[in-house]
């Protein structure tokens, strides 16, 4: 069967999926996609198993055309934002199974409300099948008016294979000496609660006794805080996450909004205690308060920080037991998880 994906970004989690996907299911692999983002501009390894396109070479019309010469036999679409996609999914609908891919959190707002009521008329009729993230995720699918029958989760799976080798790795190494270094990764934005997380660890390091350093992988507009404890090493390939991994302890996360947030997969597969904010979606699946880390009310310089120091008075079997746990926990959705649901999906009815 050929299987068309119809994206906006790439990413190099999502090519590992469908990699497995195209190799322990034999299914043609087809993605349409825009350019990189240029906050996060990974670079990919090309496969032979998957056929890639850059959407940008093509006008509507010539859009319209390639696919209906590709004759997939299911589409999956990420996202319902995009209008030339959702033209495509309306002309297949009827007659093959189109599954829409959000991760979107159910939060009960008013403009969500309005969504659900709305759906009928331009979510629905281009889909009939849903693929989410997590449980907040799901009951928004339901709200939108898919059957439960029809909305399936674990939409998002870091490559954790590859991590969990990172962890076996360095987890020796780890024993010997713990790295007593926090890391953060992703964009430079408000959203992310980077700049809490950095005035947190700024009035942390004034305590007597506190050894710890602040690593921070990413690049965006809000300005690097300069502190000599904390180090600023811009953004990072996933080929270069080994070696920070081999140099890092515990990772955080204090987004004021994530909807889900597959960097929390990527450390937990490779074995960290993890710090995320109450507003990080893949701590739903991935940390347990208590077990292999800790969960802060989002936006609280003072409950971050306060999660930060119990991190630093943990001893060293401990963190390590915190890091197995993560690693336990990461096992729950895989690439190979991921590639079994979708080929559920793309079964005729």
């Amino acid at each position: 069967m050929k299987l068309l994906f119809l994206f906006e970004e790439l990413s190099g989690y999502f090519l590992a999926c469908v990699n497995e996907l195209a190799l322990s299911h034999e299914i043609e692999v087809h993605v349409i996609h825009k350019e990189v983002n240029v906050q996060a501009p990974f670079t990919f390894s090309k496969t032979d198993n998957i056929n890639l396109y850059d959407r940008l070479k093509f006008k509507e019309d010539e859009l319209a055309a390639f696919i209906h010469q590709l004759n997939p036999g299911a589409i999956y679409c990420g996202g319902w934002a995009n209008s030339s996609y959702k033209k495509i999914c309306r002309n297949y609908v009827s007659h093959m199974p189109v599954i829409l891919g959000f991760d979107n959190q159910w939060t009960g707002s008013l403009r969500q409300r309005i969504a659900g009521r709305l759906a009928f008329f331009y979510i629905t009729p281009y889909f009939n099948r849903c693929f989410v993230p997590g449980m907040l995720q799901k009951q928004f699918a339901r709200k939108l008016g898919f059957p439960e029958n029809r909305i399936f989760t674990g939409a998002y799976s870091a490559d954790q294979p590859f991590f969990a080798s990172i962890c076996e790795k360095y987890e020796a190494e780890k024993e010997k000496q713990f790295p007593r270094r926090f890391v953060f990764a992703g964009r430079y934005v408000k959203e992310k609660g980077i700049d809490i997380l950095w005035q947190a660890f700024s009035e942390l390091a004034t305590e007597d006794g506190m050894d710890w350093e602040l690593w921070c992988l990413g690049t965006g507009p809000e300005p690097a805080f300069e502190h000599p404890r904390i180090r600023h090493l811009g953004f990072v390939q996933p080929e270069e996450m080994s070696g920070i991994m081999e140099q890092t302890g515990v990772f955080v996360l204090p987004s004021r909004f994530e909807p889900w947030g597959v960097v929390v997969h990527e450390f937990a597969a490779a074995g960290f205690p993890l710090i995320c904010s109450d507003q990080v979606g893949a701590a739903e699946a991935f940390l347990r308060n208590g077990v292999n880390g800790y969960v802060f009310p989002t936006n609280n310089t003072g409950e971050l920080k306060q999660a930060l120091r119990r991190m630093i008075k943990q001893d060293t079997s401990g963190l390590l037991e915190m890091g197995r746990q993560s690693s336990q926990l990461a096992k729950q959705i895989t690439p190979m998880t991921w590639a079994s649901t979708v080929y559920k999906m793309i079964q005729p009815s």
